[in-house]
């Protein structure tokens, strides 16, 4: 099976060429680019290179979510027009998982972690298993403390993603035994990690129902939920 798979949910732009488990090709930059002029010319130039044609394609995988709005909008819309026009296969992967795939073997939690504002963090539990990453905690917006509250019985924690270093201080003051990627490849998304994921998971049923895991409304929807639901303090009763 030859995939195409791209994350774009975050400040990283990653796309991979997968085929019968092999690596073809694969691109990535970090130095967050707008994704929405960047990510079809780096699919073109990466299938020009390894010669590979649109027709040739037989699934599309894209990073899901949760992560930036614009991000995802864009990679999910994208994978959604790609799968419909070649009327092939699409399959949506955690972005949190992508990231925690990346800690092959690790034997203790693996916590993938994005920045979500306000001491507040996009964050999954994993762990290996069997060689197959299983989820210990769904993939969740919650407050870093809470967060780490839960984890403070546990021996072996390894955090990872590139909005780590903001909460590393944090870390390490509620759970001293916390460990940090040893490789900067880990804080990264993957595009063959992610093509890899979606070689096997289940393709969605109805290519224009698939929508990305936001995990959290917009700050705009919050504000309006507010100020028109009856019982919170910010609701002014209309006459």
């Amino acid at each position: 099976m030859k995939i195409l798979a791209f994350d774009t949910s975050n400040q990283t732009l990653a796309v991979g060429l997968l085929e019968a488990g092999k690596l073809v090709g694969e691109v990535t930059t970090t130095n967050n680019k707008n994704h929405s002029t960047t990510l079809m010319p780096a699919i073109d130039q990466l299938m020009k290179q390894v010669n590979w044609q649109p027709k040739d394609l037989q699934r599309i995988v894209v990073a899901e979510g949760p992560g930036s709005y614009t991000g995802l909008r864009i990679g999910v819309t994208t994978a959604k027009t790609l799968a419909k026009t070649l009327k092939i296969d699409l399959v949506g992967i955690s972005s949190l998982e992508t990231l925690a795939a990346n800690a092959v073997g690790y034997q203790g939690l693996i916590v993938p972690l994005f920045d979500a504002r306000r001491q507040n963090v996009y964050a999954g539990v994993y762990r290996w298993s069997n060689k197959k990453l299983v989820t210990v905690l769904p993939d969740r917006h919650v407050a870093l403390a809470e967060l780490l509250e839960k984890l403070q019985s546990e021996k072996e924690v390894l955090f990872l993603g590139l909005d780590r270093p903001k909460f590393q201080e944090a870390v390490l003051e509620a759970l001293p035994q916390g460990k940090f990627a040893p490789t900067p490849t880990w804080d990264v998304p993957n595009g063959i990690t992610l093509a890899t994921l979606g070689a096997t998971a289940k393709p969605v049923s109805e290519i224009d129902g698939f929508v990305p895991q936001y995990l959290k409304r917009v700050e705009a929807e919050e504000k309006w939920l507010m100020t028109h639901t009856p019982g919170n303090e910010a609701y002014v009763e209309k006459i």
